[in-house]
């Protein structure tokens, strides 16, 4: 009996062994190039995520605003792209009248004043409409960004003006493949060739498998094949062999389970650029919460240093600048305003 128990655990002490050597990070060659930061929604009022579903009006729940940025607008985004930014994702829809509007919502009641769904709409009427009418922070007793005018619903022609040099993911908000076709004929039609500026695409399966039809070189992934890509490579990336769902797609590594990533960060990185899959790091997960960015800035001191992937920003009004100084433009008081904000929101999740 004793002989057996010896050999069962002189094998699992092997194989431990193995498993060890397999997906040691320390062996992998470290990757080149530096950490990318992905904007979401440029420079945004942030919100409360906790019970976040689908058609929330999240524009009613903001923090006190620290800034006068409105997501998915120009402005909005050539700040995210000044201020440390590497790519910008941008919400995209198409309008009545065959244009494409950058908005988030499928309705225009939470943010603006207007009433009905934003496809419905033209894109002149979509123009006319306030962006920042909907705002509040203290459940409507105050509204900090209505009337200000700074801002309008952009359409595609403005986001493109508006970076031009800076890599757009572009995220499709339906469904339809004939979005991906529409999206491109106007991508082409503003002389915006894809591959050079390195734009991205996400979204749903029917326009992310035609943009890569129209785009094969192009990133380009959905939330249902990163989702797969994660949770197959977490139950069996043991073995080094990568899930067949991470080729050409995109991994999510959560900021607080990046240790149950076989290989985290360098073999991992090794491992996704042989199927030319791109790694993201996103904000804890959270139970009832939906994936998602940093919000702070000392989160990026949880990122190893040598991890050069993607990582999803909320908050890049503050984030960019801890990571790249150089490039923070804010006035003192702005500065002044988003560490009050920072020390409201690190109480809150305390």
């Amino acid at each position: 009996m004793k002989y057996w128990l010896g050999r069962v655990a002189l094998l699992l002490a092997v194989a431990i062994l193995l498993l060890t050597f397999v997906n040691a990070s320390w062996i992998a060659d470290k990757p080149v190039g530096g950490v990318k930061l992905i904007a979401h929604r440029g420079v945004a009022q942030q919100f409360s995520r906790e019970g976040v579903e689908r058609d929330t009006c999240t524009a009613t729940r903001i923090e006190p605003p620290v800034h006068d940025y409105l997501e998915n607008t120009a402005r909005s985004m050539q700040a995210a792209a000044l201020i440390g930014a590497d790519m910008v994702e941008v919400d995209i829809a198409p309008t009545a009248d065959g244009r494409i509007a950058a908005f988030h919502d499928w309705t225009v009641d939470c943010r603006t004043e207007g009433k009905g769904e934003t496809r419905a709409k033209t894109l002149a009427e979509l123009q006319a409409l306030d962006p920042g009418y909907g705002y509040t922070a203290d459940g409507g007793k105050s509204f900090p960004l209505r009337g200000k005018r700074k801002d309008r619903i952009p359409g595609l022609e403005d986001a493109l003006h508006a970076l031009p040099n800076t890599p757009i993911l572009f995220n499709f908000k339906g469904s339809d493949p004939k979005e991906a076709d529409q999206l491109a004929a106007a991508l082409e039609a503003a002389d915006r060739d894809v591959a050079e500026r390195r734009d991205a695409f996400y979204g749903a399966p029917g326009p992310v498998e035609r943009i890569k039809q129209l785009y094969p070189k192009a990133w380009a992934w959905s939330m249902e094949g990163a989702k797969s890509c994660t949770k197959e490579y977490l139950a069996y990336g043991w073995s080094s062999i990568v899930p067949e769902s991470c080729r050409n797609g995109t991994i999510m590594v959560p900021l607080n389970t990046q240790w149950a990533f076989w290989g985290w960060p360098n073999r991992l990185i090794q491992r996704m650029d042989s199927v030319g899959a791109r790694v993201i790091v996103i904000g804890p997960y959270r139970e009832g919460e939906e994936g998602t960015g940093l919000t702070l800035p000392e989160q990026l001191g949880e990122i190893p240093s040598t991890f050069k992937g993607y990582v999803w920003v909320e908050d890049i009004w503050n984030v960019g600048p801890a990571l790249r100084p150089d490039r923070d433009f804010r006035r003192q008081a702005q500065i002044d305003a988003a560490e009050e904000g920072l020390k409201r929101r690190r109480a809150r999740v305390e």
